[in-house]
């Protein structure tokens, strides 16, 4: 039961809280309360041991318990099923409306003889320039995920340091992608010096929007640590999202004697069950057809 104000005290004075007087928590843990910034800083020393315990608890239970659901970009926008992983290879983007649209969906509109965007229905550039035309006209208008793509572009033709600041303004718009992209340059040190604490805070702050690929790195930072029971968990909830090098990585874990045979079951199903969430009979369809041109 929470406690009136005239109930609540200052952990520093004892002073008691009133309706002229209203004790404000400790903004790390929230398990004490305060007069004023003055007590806090003389209780500080006193306190910061079981603050800090309850701010990283508090930490780790954001951290595992949000996130586990993809985010709106990784669905294709009009089967509106997710797309599987890696998504370039299970469809094309689309730069006049910055959408990944599945193969599923891009086969199904070519056999009713449409050959533009089947989504904007916007005609599709014939060459790379067009394409880098048609994608800045979205840059211009301050769109995240076209400011995200174009920083890609640059990362592949290797200008990896103007591709760092486009990611970090995609992600100040709210780009998942570019804060997922940028955390694995800080991490790495890849276009700006490298910074592995940063690199993990942008980790944690897109796995916690639905990141699979950020939540797989931090299993990977924690397993690298030798914390195999934080690190199992990370992967776990990329495994439940569709993410096979995470079930990969709880394989050789229990190979290796630290994860359970249960663990590693629950994985295999979890990752089955997002695999068969995933599937359309389109989708079979284009995937059959572009494995026989591959032979």
């Amino acid at each position: 039961m929470k406690c009136s104000p005239c109930e609540e005290t200052c952990a520093n004075c004892g002073g008691r809280g009133s309706d002229s007087l209203k004790l404000k928590d400790c903004t790390a843990c929230r398990l004490v309360k305060y007069c004023g910034v003055e007590c806090q800083k003389v209780h500080r020393k006193q306190h910061k041991t079981i603050c800090k315990q309850r701010a990283a608890e508090i930490k780790d239970e954001q951290l595992y318990s949000q996130g586990h659901e993809r985010p709106e970009g990784d669905f294709c926008p009009i089967c509106t099923l997710a797309i599987p992983f890696p998504m370039d290879r299970y469809s094309c983007f689309s730069p006049c409306c910055i959408n990944w649209i599945c193969h599923g969906c891009g086969l199904a509109a070519q056999n009713r003889g449409m050959l533009d965007c089947p989504f904007c229905r916007t005609t599709y550039p014939n060459n790379h320039a067009d394409t880098m035309a048609m994608l800045q006209v979205r840059v211009e208008k301050k769109d995240p995920e076209a400011i995200s793509t174009l920083g890609e572009t640059l990362f592949q033709e290797k200008d990896e340091r103007r591709a760092v600041k486009m990611w970090a303004e995609a992600a100040d718009l709210g780009s998942i992608t570019a804060l997922a992209n940028l955390g694995v340059s800080y991490y790495t040190g890849n276009g700006v010096q490298e910074d592995k604490v940063k690199g993990i805070r942008l980790y944690e702050k897109a796995a916690m929007q639905g990141s699979a690929i950020s939540r797989r790195n931090l299993g990977h930072s924690e397993a690298s640590k030798g914390n195999h029971g934080r690190a199992l968990k990370h992967f776990l909830i990329s495994a439940k999202m569709g993410d096979e090098d995470s079930v990969e990585m709880i394989k050789e874990m229990f190979m290796a004697g630290v994860a359970t045979k249960e663990k590693y079951a629950e994985a295999l199903k979890s990752y089955q069950n997002a695999l068969e969430e995933m599937q359309s009979s389109q989708r079979d369809e284009a995937n059959r057809l572009m494995s026989t041109r591959n032979l």
